[in-house]
């Protein structure tokens, strides 16, 4: 056993005098030893219950015959930390919580390790350090948290973003707005439309890294916590069985998961994390296998922000396995992929009878939203690495338009515009200085998005950004412009006035510029330098690469 490393033999002793003073008994020492990460922390409403997942976690590690030795990571509510210096600190809590999972499950050699999530960064985090350390692991969600509702109507946070631009445009009260504030979020869970949180542990399920149901059972049901428990059976199942995350994550499982992406509308922050995830199994991806599968794969769910239904409402239409079974009849899905059940996706379908059993929520693959999926990568002179829209999100009034620029240095400094009603129809509002080196971290701009969403410009005003979205961003919210304004990249040479083409269908973006003025512009705009007084920040915009590479670090 890899835990031998710390227990066993003459010269282990003074290790077993410690393991002894933290109650543990010479029989335990005897069994596998399993790292159980818990990121439970009362700040994130997506984890303020995960002590209760830890505890099912190893309820279900003793019952198999293992010894759970449980252990902390960080976390960062992407919501809380919005719209202000502390969504700096999102992006970069990733590579730090990767690196305290390696730390100490290499210090504390555990035969396996299973690792108890549920929020944005923290989910790619821990995939991130199951991979880098490839021993026997699997990763369980907490679950996403029920929709909120007002009367007839179901709501959720995305509700409350986009209120505050309903007040300004005079079309909600301050009264009615508080009530929205106290029902939205009706209680613990990751926040329960199709955003980053629940867009990846759908994903952990699609790949393989996690038991079918992770992604989609409600955080307050019991089969959450029945989940937790086979979680923690499963590990030893996969300890016995040698089965390792990178036996799990080929390239395609990959594919598996991209397609399932596809499908459901998700995140684009799975255009940064997926890429930063797979490159700690050796396989290197970068944006185009995005749109090469998005072309070929169509849009099954408009799930919020994209649509009325939200994370519950796909549970009980089939769950992932539910989309795979549909994906699968137009030949999208390998089924020989290996599992974190011992089994192939083949065999997991067939164990589950996956279907659909709701249409509406997950349509028919001959009858889809749209033949292609939810993401599209568009490149052009003003993005030639490439750049991300959620299309699944837009409006078909935007899919195709010219529009004017509006430049601001700063988030910041486009909220107050734009809130101020200081942004006109036909506009298109750039926000550039805020990528992974130039933020530094790279916030998202739910803020803007749902500003102008709010004041009901969403069909006419499009957003184009070297920083990031909220999964529940909607709209013409194009981000991870590539290169980002601090490394040089067009976006930095963008001017009040300018005229931009945007183009999703033939994947374009064009500042509509003529060459020589863009070189004058080149040779006279100086490059701003960004004022750091965290040294987190200042090691992470000069490790972090491009977004176009999944911000990893190099």
């Amino acid at each position: 056993m890899r835990s031998d490393k710390m227990k066993k033999g003459l010269e282990k002793a003074p290790h077993r005098s410690l393991m002894y003073a933290t109650g543990l008994i010479k029989e335990e020492l005897d069994k596998p030893i399993i790292g159980v990460v818990n990121s439970a922390n009362e700040l994130i409403p997506g984890h303020v219950h995960l002590n209760q997942v830890t505890d099912a976690v190893k309820a279900g590690i003793r019952l198999a015959g293992g010894v759970p030795l449980e252990f902390p990571t960080i976390g960062v509510c992407d919501g809380i930390a919005m719209n202000h210096e502390g969504m700096k600190m999102s992006l970069p809590s990733r590579e730090l919580i990767a690196d305290s999972i390696e730390i100490t499950a290499t210090a504390h050699p555990f035969d396996g390790l299973v690792c108890v999530t549920n929020c944005d960064k923290i989910v790619p985090g821990m995939l991130m350090a199951m991979l880098r350390l490839n021993i026997p692991s699997l990763i369980i969600s907490g679950g996403p948290m029920l929709a909120g509702h007002i009367k007839d109507k179901t709501v959720d946070l995305i509700s409350v973003f986009e209120g505050v631009g309903r007040v300004k445009k005079g079309e909600l009260s301050e009264a009615e707005l508080k009530e929205l504030e106290l029902k939205a979020c009706p209680g613990c869970g990751s926040c329960s439309g199709m955003f980053t949180a629940n867009s990846m542990n759908c994903l952990s399920e699609a790949i393989g890294l996690a038991l079918p149901g992770n992604g989609t059972i409600p955080a307050v049901f019991a089969e959450r916590l029945r989940l937790a428990k086979y979680a923690g059976i499963k590990v030893m199942e996969l300890i016995d069985k040698n089965i390792r995350p990178r036996d799990i994550v080929t390239l395609e499982s990959v594919k598996n998961g991209i397609a399932v992406d596809m499908a459901l509308g998700c995140s684009t922050n799975t255009v940064l994390h997926l890429p930063a995830v797979f490159r700690e199994a050796g396989i290197n991806i970068d944006l185009e296998i995005f749109d090469e599968i998005s072309r070929i794969t169509p849009n099954l769910c408009k799930l919020s922000p994209a649509g009325p239904y939200h994370i519950e409402d796909l549970y009980y239409a089939g769950g992932i396995y539910g989309v795979m079974s549909e994906l699968d009849k137009k030949g999208l899905i390998n089924k020989d992929c290996l599992t974190v059940t011992g089994k192939t996706v083949g065999e997991n379908l067939v164990e589950l009878d996956a279907k659909v059993l709701d249409h509406e929520v997950i349509k028919p693959i001959d009858s889809p939203h749209s033949n292609e999926g939810g993401i599209a990568i568009l490149r052009g002179n003003l993005a030639p690495d490439g750049c991300v829209v959620k299309q699944s999100a837009v409006s078909p009034e935007m899919m195709k338009r010219t529009g004017t620029a509006k430049v601001f240095d700063s988030e910041e400094e486009a909220v107050a515009a734009i809130l101020g009603g200081k942004i006109k129809k036909g506009d298109i509002v750039v926000i550039r200085y805020e990528g992974p080196k130039g933020g530094p971290g790279m916030r998202e701009m739910l803020t803007p998005t749902s500003a102008i969403a709010g004041m009901g410009l969403d069909k006419d005003v499009a957003l184009i950004t070297d920083g990031r979205f909220s999964g529940g961003t909607r709209g013409a919210a194009i981000g991870h412009v590539s290169p980002e304004a601090q490394e040089g990249g067009p976006i930095a040479y963008v001017m009040d006035g300018d005229k931009i083409l945007i183009d999703i269908p033939n994947r374009k973006i064009e500042l509509l510029v003529d060459q020589e003025e863009f070189k004058k512009r080149k040779e006279s705009i100086k490059i701003k330098e960004p004022e750091i007084k965290s040294k987190l920040l200042r090691r992470y915009a000069k490790l972090a690469s491009s977004a176009s590479k999944g911000a990893i670090f190099e």
